[in-house]
């Protein structure tokens, strides 16, 4: 087949997606010399992330305590390379950001900065994970070890990349988060936006389909099933009929809450300490603490 039988029609084509009107709110304008954020580095970066976290489970499994201190200094040395890189194009590509001239050494020294807060916070981090690994455990019988957890548990995966794209977005950094919480939608079917507050001992059974929004407040010892939503029950909108950005529009489950599979839980509401929440619910009201709320029994 020769290309030039269909020049013109090739030709037009590249004008017509060449059209500015065309590509209006599609097209990013890249300055020359801006890093670009790479969800392949994001997720290398996460890959290093669970081995310094998780030693001997992620990366090289050979660590041993003689060697943890080397493993874990060569690792640390390469996320933080790594990630000041995608820092800097997560500041460029939010643009307005006072560290986003991607050929200034002053951006690059924020990037750094910023960078080296998040690696201080690793420890929390794990801390944090620890209280999570132990809660996946605890509550499901058919858990073995706490190593069958890290190794196997969807759910250990997503909280631990929420825990790492929560940090960063509270260090001010756009996007990147976003891109680090949804690769591991992609990888378990488990979404939770960066900007959710979760507190420890979180747990997530089975864990597909289940959907956390950004502005979620979860307290302490909350445990999910699979299918379940925290989201939104409205979007109130603007004089132009747009929805307005940044209000609280999430639940918020306090302490001890469990909610079975499939429940939907919408709006702004509290969810009491102690609380449980059945199946297949549809919840767009506030339920008292202790409260038990599930399915009515079909009349015979």
């Amino acid at each position: 087949m020769d290309p030039l039988n269909f020049t013109h029609i090739l030709t037009k084509t590249v004008d017509e997606l060449s059209d500015s009107a065309s590509y209006k709110g599609l097209f990013h304008q890249h300055r020359d010399g801006e890093p670009i954020p790479s969800a392949k580095a994001l997720q290398s970066i996460i890959e290093l992330a669970r081995s310094i976290i998780f030693p001997g489970y992620f990366g090289k499994s050979t660590v041993n305590s003689r060697t943890i201190n080397y493993h874990i200094g060569v690792n640390i040395e390469k996320m933080f390379g790594l990630l000041t890189d995608q820092v800097l194009a997560g500041l460029c590509f939010g643009r307005g950001e006072e560290c986003c001239e991607p050929d200034s050494a002053d951006s690059r020294e924020c990037a750094a900065s910023i960078t080296a807060q998040f690696v201080s916070r690793l420890p929390e981090l794990r801390r944090l994970l620890a209280t999570d690994v132990e809660a996946a455990y605890n509550g499901d019988p058919a858990a073995t070890s706490y190593g069958e957890v890290i190794s196997c548990y969807p759910a250990i995966r997503a909280i631990s990349n929420y825990r790492i794209a929560h940090e960063l977005l509270e260090l001010g950094v756009p996007l990147i988060s976003r891109i680090i919480t949804e690769l591991a939608h992609s990888e378990t079917g488990i979404d939770i936006h960066p900007g959710a507050r979760i507190g420890a001992y979180f747990t997530i059974d089975h864990g597909t389909g289940v959907v956390i929004g950004a502005t979620s407040i979860l307290g302490e010892n909350v445990k999910l099933y699979q299918g379940v939503t925290l989201g939104a029950k409205s979007f109130p909108l603007d004089k132009n009929g747009k929805p307005i950005k940044g209000i609280d529009r999430h639940p918020i489950l306090e302490d001890n809450v469990i909610v079975y599979s499939n429940a939907t839980i919408l709006g702004r509401i509290t969810i009491g300490r102690n609380a449980v929440i059945g199946g297949n619910i549809w919840v767009t009201e506030d339920v008292p603490e202790g409260a038990r709320l599930v399915q009515p029994k079909a009349a015979k």
